[in-house]
């Protein structure tokens, strides 16, 4: 698609960002309305799979897709991604308890997994790497502003309507994205040489899925040297050792392994890897804290998010910018994981004395530091590949990440949880351990001590407006206390990000840098070496 007019070029791109922007609205416009949503289905131990289900779902699909896409053509794919969407976020408005809302969003993972591979895949085909960095900008700002938008909206609606909205209010534009890629993008299929590597993917999903399990279950569930952890790491293990041996006999594999003899693969995604974890396992907590610890409504709390957003949007275009126009990538990466450290450590920081615009100013930090480097880290790797891998190669990148994601939230889950209990079991008064131990509180004490009441402050005013008014102060006594435990557990979560942060910041010092192609074209191979590798370019070795 580079032959295309640059007219051309343009109209495919707004409907590709069509496309991402439904997507990635759906997603932030859950994360502020949650809690709330919680507080009313239930299931706060399962708080975390809402999340994980879909970076599940979503990673695997693309994985596949991604070199199916470079068989068959980006355009089929990425219509069925938007189909199963709508339907995904349709039926999750229509949740009547926590489990249906986890099964319809895997539904919507589904969708999403096509959607974002085929997106990124699709402006490497129409721009060489040279001039991505800005197009690449522009589609992380889309991840922006719908991140402006999302929290602000989603805590409107469960303020002021039914909380089923939060999922149908955006169905209108992933309408609107359907038909514009309907129309506007090109039917190109790509070379279609050998079977489909469906044994990969079932590997991989083996591999991925225990694995998941594990760490969610692990130390909560299950202790973590149980019967069952054990089993789940053990198939997760031997899942891998397949994936790897159907992958060395694959005609088509869905992952290459002679990618992983090229350099800058290995350095980006093992930094996406570690950025998945810090990012996803601290950030998707930030409304839990800003709801829970500081009592901002669902609608306020969009509002404390917002800023991160925005200086998301605008370092995300200005790198893409600088990065087009200098031709080179390593220092904007540095200069990102430097500052998404930095947020991560400002995080740490914050107490039941924080404020909202404290908060703010902490997550404007996080937010450049992604603005910064995420872009990047997929221009670098597409530049260091084979065109006829795009789609492996983008796919790839999403999936390190969004397994660091998934494994990051179901830690930090775990850390979290523990901490709390921990906590509370420490700094409870006397006098409110007596107050749920006597027989009229005895049989609601779990409920009064679990943190999801600081999610719902209509319920936690019903129930402290019901008690006798001696029996007020000691309520409030363990309000205190819960608020305190939960910053506890959270402090944890944000400390184990920086950490990690950090280790993502050593190895971005390893990334090399080579000249951005001015061509789709790929180069001729410099040396012997590479001549039975078409998957790596020798410049990346």
């Amino acid at each position: 698609m580079e032959e295309l007019d640059r007219r051309t070029k343009i109209m495919i791109m707004i409907a590709i960002m069509a496309s991402m922007l439904f997507a990635s609205l759906n997603q932030t416009i859950v994360g502020t309305a949650l809690p709330r949503i919680i507080a009313e289905l239930g299931g706060m131990e399962y708080y975390s799979w809402v999340f994980t289900i879909y970076m599940l779902t979503s990673s695997v699909t693309g994985l596949l897709v991604g070199k199916l896409s470079d068989m068959y053509g980006r355009k089929p794919f990425i219509l069925v991604g938007l189909g199963l969407f709508m339907l995904g976020a349709f039926l999750t408005g229509t949740s009547q308890d926590i489990i249906q809302m986890i099964l319809y969003r895997g539904l919507q993972g589904f969708g999403g997994g096509f959607i974002m591979s085929t997106a990124f895949s699709a402006v490497g085909d129409l721009f060489p790497p040279r001039e991505r960095g800005k197009w690449q900008g522009l589609m992380g700002a889309v991840f922006g502003m719908s991140a402006v938008i999302g929290p602000f909206l989603g805590g409107w609606i469960v303020d002021n309507t039914d909380w089923k909205w939060v999922f149908w209010v955006n169905l209108p534009i992933g309408v609107i994205a359907f038909l514009l890629i309907l129309r506007l993008f090109p039917k190109k299929a790509g070379k279609v040489e050998g079977r489909v590597d469906y044994a990969g993917a079932i590997f991989a999903t083996g591999f991925l899925v225990p694995l998941l399990l594990a760490f969610s279950w692990g130390g909560s569930k299950y202790e973590w040297g149980s019967g069952m952890i054990i089993g789940l790491f053990f198939g997760a293990f031997v899942s891998l050792l397949l994936f790897i041996w159907a992958e060395s006999r694959a005609e088509q594999p869905v992952l290459p392994l002679a990618l992983f003899k090229n350099g800058i693969f290995n350095v980006v995604n093992l930094i996406g890897f570690l950025s998945g974890v810090a990012m996803f396992g601290s950030i998707m907590y930030i409304p839990l804290f800003v709801q829970g610890v500081v009592g901002t409504s669902a609608t306020a709390s969009g509002l404390v998010t917002m800023p991160m957003m925005v200086s998301m949007v605008a370092c995300s275009a200005l790198s893409g910018q600088i990065t087009s126009r200098t031709g080179k990538y390593k220092f904007m990466a540095l200069i990102g994981s430097v500052v998404l450290a930095l947020g991560m450590f400002l995080l740490t920081r914050m107490s039941t004395e924080t404020t909202n615009l404290v908060a703010s100013i902490d997550m404007i930090v996080v937010g450049a530091g992604l603005g910064f480097s995420m872009p990047i880290l997929m221009l670098a790797v597409q530049n260091a590949t084979s065109q006829s891998l795009i789609g492996v190669t983008s796919s790839a990148v999403q999936l390190f990440r969004q397994i660091g994601g998934t494994v990051g939230v179901a830690i930090m889950g775990t850390l979290m949880n523990h901490r709390i209990q921990d906590e509370l079991s420490k700094i409870l008064p006397d006098q409110v351990k007596q107050f749920l131990a006597a027989p009229q509180m005895a049989e609601h004490a779990k409920d009064l001590t679990n943190p999801q009441l600081l999610v719902a402050p209509a319920q936690l005013a019903q129930i402290r407006h019901a008690l006798p008014e001696q029996a007020q102060p000691i309520f409030d006594q363990l309000i205190t206390a819960l608020k305190t435990a939960l910053v506890a557990g959270l402090d944890e979560v944000f400390l184990v990000g920086f950490v990690i942060s950090l280790a993502a910041l050593l190895i971005t010092f390893f990334l090399k840098e080579i000249p951005l192609r001015t061509s789709n074209k790929d180069p001729e191979p410099a040396g012997p070496e590479n001549n039975n590798n078409p998957e790596l370019q020798p410049s990346g070795s």
